[in-house]
């Protein structure tokens, strides 16, 4: 059997950096309440210019195909995934991060309920499951737990945290709407129930 030809070699287009800013226009966006102006080429994904250029690092880089959720930010209220969405779809809309729903000091009530139940084990799908479960709140400030799975459906958590993200948004929920009483808070069960239940 002979062997496969070589592959025809390309010739290779340097891009000088005169060219790269050609491509650029200054954009201005409204990310977590402040008013930002960037350059940036148009068509370039919003998460890049989210991580990069503001160093905004809680939209993760998971898939790149608008399927697992880590990239996801809030347009206008609404999840929306940035790892596909060209920066230019978001200019005069009010992008949230996950940075912009609480500070390290005061965090949200959805970022403490996630805290309290040990939702996050590797913690890359955080930023997804938060936004979304801030969106449903938003929407429906007391919903089941089918809603709750409802809005969670195409974000992955490969830790299999599961259930425990489940009563995180349950108990924001209570959080939010004041139930902080005794009786609503689920008590954290063993590992070995919470498999046994899957």
């Amino acid at each position: 059997m002979s062997p496969l030809p070589p592959a025809p070699r390309r010739r290779l287009q340097s891009v000088n950096e005169t060219e790269v800013a050609a491509l650029a226009e200054r954009l201005t966006l409204n990310v977590n309440g402040r008013t930002v102006v960037v350059e940036a080429d148009p068509d370039a994904p919003l998460l890049y210019i989210l991580r990069n250029d503001l160093e905004l690092n809680g939209p993760k880089f998971g898939c790149g195909l608008v399927q697992c959720g880590a990239c996801t930010v809030l347009l206008d209220g609404q999840p929306a995934r940035s790892c596909r969405l060209p920066v230019s779809r978001a200019v005069g809309r009010d992008i949230t991060t996950l940075e912009g729903l609480g500070t390290y000091d005061r965090p949200h009530p959805i970022q403490q309920a996630f805290i309290a139940e040990q939702a996050a084990q590797c913690g890359y799908c955080m930023n997804g499951m938060m936004l979304a479960a801030k969106a449903l709140l938003d929407a429906n400030p007391d919903p089941t737990e089918d809603d709750i799975r409802r809005a969670l459906d195409g974000y992955l958590c490969r830790c299999g945290t599961h259930l425990r993200i489940i009563r995180a948004i349950r108990r924001a929920a209570r959080e939010l709407a004041g139930r902080t009483d005794a009786g609503a808070v689920h008590a954290r069960q063993p590992r070995e129930q919470e498999v046994a239940r899957r």
